[in-house]
C-alpha cells in the first residue's frame, strides 16, 4: 500500500528536533536542510542518530478520556527520551471505543487532528499521525512490539521491574507463515505488520522503560501495547500538566462549542475572561476566569445506573439539588452534558420549571457524520468548561477532563470540583482538587 507523504508535517516534526538547540528564529532556515538530508536523519540534534519512533496502544475496553490520560504518560516518556536521542511519538488512530455507540457512522482509523490541535501537541513533543508514520516508513511495518502484562506470580511489595516473559493472556497478535506478526493495528489489519512481538511483565512508571528502549532495542520503530500499564512519573506535577495543557481541542470543535455558548447561553470568551492563548505562554491563576452566565452539569446515566447507582441522584432529584446553587450564583440557565435518552432529558427540563432554561448540545447530522461521537463529546466538554459553575459525575474521567480544562482556564476550584450526591445524602465526598502546577 503506497501512501503520499505529508511533507509539511514531516518538516514540522524535524524542525521540533532542530529547534531543541536552536533559537526559534533560526528554525525556518533549518527546515530545508532537514528535508535535504533525508527523512531518516535529524540535523543539529545528535546528527549521528536517526529519529526513532515510539508507538503505543491501550486496552480496547478503555474509554476516550482515560486514553487521553495515557497519552500524557507516553508523551512525557518521549520527552525523557529526547533528553538523550531524537524520538517522535506516533499517535494511535482512534476507533472502536465503547462509548461511541452510533452505528450509522464509521468510527475507525480516525486521526488525532479530528479532535486535537496538532500544533499545540508539537509544542510539547514531536508527534506524527499514524498515516504520516506509514508515509515516511520504507515498509508498512512496526519493527518491535512489546505487550505489557502483569507478573504471573503477583507481588507482595511494589517495586519497579520488567522482564520479557511468556504471554499470560490472549493478546490478539498472531504469527503468520511469513514470520510476520499480524494484529488489528488500529483498523489497518494486514496492511500493517510487525517483525517482532514479545510479552513483557511490567511494574513501574513510564520513565522506567526508557533505558530498555535506548539500550535493549535498536529498532527504528517500537510499539508498547497496553500502555495504560505505565504509571505517571510525576502525576499532578509540572511536567504532567505540560502534557495535559498541550492537548488543546481542535479549533473546528471549539468553534462549534463557542457558537453554541454565544447563541444559547450568552457566553463569549471576552466577557467570561476565558480567552485561550498559546498554552506555553498561558499562566492563569485561580479566579482569572469568570465563566458564562450558566451552570453546567455532566449527568452520566446509562451504565452508571448499574455501576454506581448508590452514588448518583435520581433524575427527579437533580433539579432539587441544583436550584439552590442557581439561586446562590444568580444563574437562570443550565447546560447538561448527558447520555440520557431524549425522553428523560425532556422530563428533566420540565422538573426545572419555567424560570430555568435548560439546554443540551445536539449536532446536526452533518456535524455528527464529520466529527463523530468523539467530537460531539468534546463539544460538550468545551461548553461545560466555560460555565460559571460546574457539577460533575462521580469518578467519571469525562468530568475529570472538564475539571482539568477549567484549571487551565483559571477558574476557582470551588466552582469546578463538585458533584451531586444521591437522593438521601447532601454531604457526600466531593472530588479531589487536582489543581494546576506551572
Amino acid at each position: 500500500m503506497k501512501r503520499k507523504m505529508n511533507i509539511r508535517t514531516v518538516l514540522e516534526v524535524l524542525c521540533v528536533f532542530a529547534c531543541l538547540d536552536l533559537r526559534l528564529t533560526e528554525c525556518k532556515k533549518k527546515e530545508d536542510d532537514a528535508f535535504n538530508v533525508g527523512i531518516n536523519d535529524t540535523p543539529d540534534f545528535q546528527a549521528s542518530k536517526p529519529v526513532r519512533y515510539l508507538l503505543y496502544n491501550v486496552n480496547p475496553g478503555e474509554g476516550f478520556n482515560l486514553r487521553r490520560d495515557v497519552y500524557i504518560r507516553v508523551a512525557n516518556l518521549v520527552k525523557l527520551l529526547n533528553d538523550d536521542e531524537p524520538w517522535a511519538l506516533v499517535l494511535p488512530p482512534w476507533g472502536r471505543i465503547y462509548h461511541w455507540q452510533t452505528r450509522e457512522i464509521s468510527q475507525i482509523k480516525l486521526p488525532w487532528s479530528l479532535f486535537f490541535d496538532l500544533e499545540s501537541l508539537r509544542r510539547h513533543i514531536p508527534v506524527l499521525e499514524f498515516e504520516e508514520f506509514l508515509a515516511v516508513s520504507e515498509k508498512p511495518m512496526i519493527e518491535e512490539v512489546y505487550y505489557l502484562q502483569r507478573y504471573k506470580e503477583g507481588w507482595t511489595k511494589w517495586e519497579e521491574k520488567m522482564d520479557i516473559r511468556e504471554c499470560l493472556d490472549k493478546h490478539g497478535y498472531s504469527k503468520g507463515k511469513d514470520s510476520r506478526w499480524h494484529h488489528w493495528f488500529f483498523g489497518y489489519g494486514d496492511d500493517v505488520y510487525a517483525n517482532k512481538f514479545e510479552c513483557m511483565s511490567y511494574m513501574g512508571h513510564a520513565g522506567f522503560i526508557k533505558p530498555f528502549l535506548m539500550h535493549n532495542s535498536s529498532a527504528r520503530s517500537v510499539m508498547v501495547d497496553r500502555a495504560e500499564t505505565l504509571l505517571h512519573d510525576h502525576f499532578g506535577q509540572t511536567r504532567s500538566w505540560e502534557g495535559r495543557r498541550s492537548m488543546v481541542f481542535a479549533k473546528h470543535l471549539r468553534d462549534i462549542g463557542d457558537n453554541f455558548r454565544e447563541k444559547y447561553l450568552g457566553s463569549t470568551d471576552k466577557k467570561d475572561k476565558t480567552v485561550l492563548d498559546d498554552w506555553t505562554k498561558m499562566n492563569k491563576k485561580h479566579g482569572d476566569a469568570k465563566g458564562g452566565p450558566y451552570l453546567a452539569i455532566h449527568l452520566r446515566r446509562k451504565d452508571y445506573l448499574y455501576a454506581h447507582g448508590e452514588e448518583i441522584p435520581s433524575i427527579q432529584y437533580v433539579p432539587k439539588k441544583v436550584k439552590s446553587i442557581l439561586e446562590k450564583h444568580k444563574l437562570k440557565k443550565v447546560f447538561v452534558a448527558t447520555d440520557s435518552p431524549d425522553a428523560e432529558f425532556e422530563y428533566l427540563k420540565q422538573e426545572f420549571g419555567e424560570k430555568v432554561e435548560v439546554y443540551r448540545f445536539k449536532p446536526t447530522p452533518e456535524e455528527h457524520e464529520k466529527y463523530k461521537d468523539g467530537g460531539v463529546a468534546i463539544i460538550d466538554q468545551w461548553i461545560c468548561a466555560h460555565a460559571r459553575y460546574f457539577i460533575g459525575s462521580y469518578v467519571s474521567t469525562f468530568s475529570f477532563r472538564i475539571q482539568e480544562e477549567r484549571e487551565i482556564l483559571g477558574f476557582e476550584p470551588e466552582m469546578t470540583f463538585n458533584r451531586l450526591c444521591n437522593d438521601d445524602n447532601d454531604t457526600c465526598e466531593q472530588p479531589s482538587k487536582w489543581t494546576i502546577k506551572y
